[in-house]
């Protein structure tokens, strides 16, 4: 039922200004009053407002593809004010996971916050996926998450409520698996879909997590395969494999909460989780903050199904190039290793697994725990060689005998 009183108090007043007051970029009467009769600024709607629709037609990058990239973040943020508050373990200025704050000599808050756009075409499967990549980085500290706070940004004028009541259906049910309670949440209109949340959970201080205590002899342990950002832009131009598609889904949606748990009883002191800066950034914060050379293992790498061919036939986006302008300053390719094995560990990742720095001694048996726990994708994927400059040598085999220690 149309207001007629409010549309003519409203409309009359953009028309003296000149400009629509909900956007004054636009005249008014717009353009979907004169083809639709529907005044926005007064609370109308369209009656077909979309309501199923394909999410990532909807947006230019999908999923942590759209994150500012590395090179840029680092500029943004040059300059800024350090913390000297002795109670802040862990900031920004050693690019972990998450920031740390102890409360006392035995907890520690750890909180970490996440947003991107989608990366699959459900609603519901986007917020199952964003609320895992979230609550990935608490784990990845060695963390135990407890509360969130969702954080949207959607084109409510456009889209039906009812594609962003499934996201958060999603999310909430992702979280309440991980035993995290979601406290509320902040919203804002926008013309691209956004979806993320901000976690806070505890650590004891003694027992966290970090990315700066690699140590040579130490093995790599990647713990999900990767490969969703090729995927996500091949859906994006119809070209990507189905097999694979539903891999990197179902992957996306599971929690790192078990290998968490593993990592926790391995005793391990470094460890963080692969998303949009690629295994390659993620790579070279470890090598950086640890003062250690890495060696990558290219072809012991668990790839989606599908993800090389793409990148054979020359199926990468733009995330790919934004990482690899950062990280690839720290790659040293090695012959024997294939272009398309280097461009691969540039692949910006979502919801990626964790990757751990664990001494040789005791590898095996992480294996082993990790896939006791149900964590299938575990895999040996390279090592500490020595102390150094932070640098990545990607070659295309493991050494005979070190893929288990």
């Amino acid at each position: 039922m149309i207001d007629y009183k409010k549309r003519r108090r409203i409309m009359g007043r953009s028309i003296r200004l000149g400009h629509c007051i909900c956007s004054p970029k636009q005249p008014c009467p717009c353009d979907l009053f004169k083809r639709k009769n529907v005044c926005l600024c007064s609370g109308e709607r369209e009656k077909d407002a979309i309501e199923n629709v394909p999410l990532t037609t909807l947006v230019e990058n999908a999923g942590c593809a759209s994150k500012i990239s590395q090179a840029d973040l680092k500029k943004a943020l040059a300059g800024l004010p350090r913390i000297f508050d002795p109670r802040v373990l862990v900031g920004a200025d050693t690019c972990d996971d998450a920031g740390v704050f102890r409360l006392n000599a035995r907890t520690a808050l750890v909180q970490s916050v996440d947003v991107f756009t989608p990366v699959v075409d459900d609603p519901y499967v986007f917020g199952q996926i964003a609320a895992a990549n979230s609550v990935s980085d608490i784990y990845a500290m060695g963390g135990r998450p407890l509360t969130a706070l969702s954080i949207i940004a959607f084109p409510i004028e456009r889209l039906s409520p009812r594609i962003m009541n499934r996201m958060l259906q999603g999310g909430i049910a992702k979280l309440r698996e991980a035993g995290v309670s979601v406290l509320g949440g902040h919203s804002i209109k926008d013309k691209e879909i956004k979806f993320g949340f901000a976690v806070t959970g505890v650590v004891c201080p003694k027992k966290m997590t970090v990315n700066g205590r690699a140590r040579p002899g130490d093995l790599l342990v990647l713990t999900k395969p990767i490969g969703t950002g090729t995927l996500s832009f091949a859906r994006q131009i119809g070209r990507a494999p189905a097999e694979g598609l539903a891999e990197a889904e179902r992957s996306m949606t599971e929690l790192n909460r078990a290998a968490a748990a593993a990592m926790t009883a391995a005793r391990i002191t470094t460890a963080t989780d692969i998303t949009g800066f690629g295994l390659a950034g993620h790579l070279s914060e470890i090598a950086a903050q640890s003062g250690v050379e890495l060696e990558v293992w290219g072809g012991a790498i668990p790839v989606f199904d599908g993800v090389m061919d793409l990148i054979r036939d020359g199926v990468i986006s733009g995330g790919v190039e934004r990482n690899r302008e950062y990280a690839a300053a720290f790659v040293k390719r090695r012959s024997g290793a294939g272009e398309d094995l280097e461009t691969l560990l540039y692949d910006p990742q979502t919801s990626g697994g964790l990757l751990m720095a664990v001494r040789k001694t005791r590898a095996a048996s992480l294996l082993a725990a990790l896939k006791r726990r149900g964590v299938r994708g575990a895999a040996v994927i390279g090592r500490v060689t020595r102390k150094g400059p932070g640098r990545i040598i990607l070659v295309k085999d493991a050494p005979a005998g070190c893929r288990r220690g």
